[in-house]
């Protein structure tokens, strides 16, 4: 493990320490220093610290960067449908029912597995687990990713989730009758206290959450709604229109007990946009509904007959 130790200039005096570390350390995106941060790699007067904290003039700053971990993520010959792929960049449509990257005691069967088989070119930036991924959705959530296939498109695309100017706009069929035709909900998303796999709506260690949403259609007790997000937080859309009393149909953990949980919630990443990271193109990509998502809009549309 290599230890690096920074000196604080005036310039840094103020700032957070993960814009600091990003100046200071050549090499590193901001992405790479949060994670060094969150996972303890960063100690401040040798106590940790959040990404968060401001830097002070006398503060005595280690990074201890850890030795590249080995690992037995291995490629899997697994189908996968690539919508677009260059150099850079691969934007993958992602069935419902796969997890996007291996985690503890999951190795195989994910979209890393599938991806490592597709193309060996993936960023390393998120480390030997998640090579690549950039962001992720449920794994009973379907539609569009985009991965990052070497670290200078990973940083770019990073930072424009961190900017806020990513496209990703999701089709959901939720319970009940949605009135108006928009709608905006702010409410910070944390972990249950009384359910650790479960998120929920809080203000206690919670982190804001903005979910805008539109009515596409309406159905004799459902709504479909296409849902745009301002941020990223875990299970935000199913959490948030739980949080206003319309429950994504399908899911397992936030909906109703009497539906049919067997594709899990009906919820898909249906169109993404972005600026590439070489050519600074803007790519917008608009995947369609999963076949047993449209055949569910063909049952409630026949039941309005």
């Amino acid at each position: 493990m290599e230890d690096i130790k920074i000196t604080i200039i005036e310039n840094y005096i103020g700032k957070r320490i993960d814009k600091v570390l990003t100046l200071a350390l050549e090499g590193h995106s901001r992405t790479q220093i949060q994670m060094l941060i969150q996972d303890g790699h960063v100690r401040i007067n040798d106590k940790k610290v959040k990404a968060s904290y401001k830097v002070e003039k006398d503060d005595d700053i280690i990074i201890h960067v850890p030795e590249p971990e080995n690992t037995d993520i291995l490629p899997e010959n697994i189908d996968i449908n690539v919508v677009y792929e260059d150099q850079d960049v691969i934007v993958v449509n992602k069935p419902s029912g796969m997890i996007v990257h291996p985690s503890s005691g999951i190795y195989t069967g994910t979209l890393v597995n599938a991806l490592l088989y597709h193309c060996h070119d993936l960023s390393g930036i998120n480390g030997v687990m998640r090579p690549g991924i950039v962001h992720r959705i449920d794994k009973e959530t379907s539609g569009l990713l985009m991965v990052a296939k070497n670290d200078m498109a990973h940083q770019s695309l990073s930072e424009q989730l961190q900017e806020h100017s990513v496209i990703r706009r999701y089709y959901a069929l939720v319970h009940g009758l949605i009135p108006h035709e928009y709608g905006r909900i702010e409410a910070p998303i944390g972990r249950d206290p009384h359910d650790r796999q479960k998120m929920t709506c809080t203000d206690k260690n919670a982190r804001d959450a903005i979910t805008n949403f539109k009515v596409i259609e309406r159905f004799h007790d459902m709504t479909l709604v296409e849902c745009r997000l301002e941020t990223g937080r875990t299970h935000q859309i199913r959490v948030h229109m739980q949080y206003i009393g319309y429950p994504v149909y399908g899911d397992p953990q936030y909906g109703l007990k009497r539906d049919d949980t067997s594709h899990g919630q009906y919820l898909h990443a249906k169109i993404l946009g972005f600026v590439h990271p070489r050519t600074q193109e803007k790519m917008y990509f608009d995947s369609e509904l999963p076949d047993y998502f449209l055949n569910k809009l063909a049952e409630l549309r026949k039941n309005m007959e």
